[in-house]
């Protein structure tokens, strides 16, 4: 697929999608004529990709926990520097409070979904009487 076509796909500007290429994060095909081809399994990397951005991490964090987005795995433990897990450590604990945050928020707006939702129930039972 073209760059457009992901970028729709994705909701992800083709600028951040050559943004993502030139940072090695993804890798499309060179067609004869220059253009670029990107496969379908790229699809599900650039909305990783951005959920890790949006989330707070740099792109060059992200460049090396790649390989724990593709299937099969291929983490390499042999050059985990002590301060990436730390930094990772990190990122991970303020995601969970972002999560949790979120989860009280969406709880909070169900709740009042269901409290118009019965006021409004009530009022056409009234008006139907």
């Amino acid at each position: 697929m073209r760059i457009g076509e992901l970028a729709k796909l994705t909701d992800t500007a083709p600028r951040s999608l050559r943004y993502y290429e030139a940072q090695g994060l993804i890798e499309p095909r060179r067609l004869p004529n220059g253009y670029r081809e990107y496969d379908d399994y790229l699809i599900e990397r650039v909305i990783q990709i951005r959920g890790l951005i949006d989330s707070g991490i740099p792109t060059r964090i992200i460049k090396q926990i790649l390989p724990c987005l593709d299937k099969p795995r291929a983490i390499v433990v042999d050059d985990a520097e002590p301060e990436l897990l730390a930094l990772l450590a990190r990122e991970r604990e303020r995601m969970s409070l972002r999560i949790d945050c979120l989860i009280r928020n969406r709880d909070a707006i169900d709740g009042y979904i269901d409290a118009v939702s019965e006021a409004t129930s009530a009022r056409s039972s009234i008006g139907a009487a």
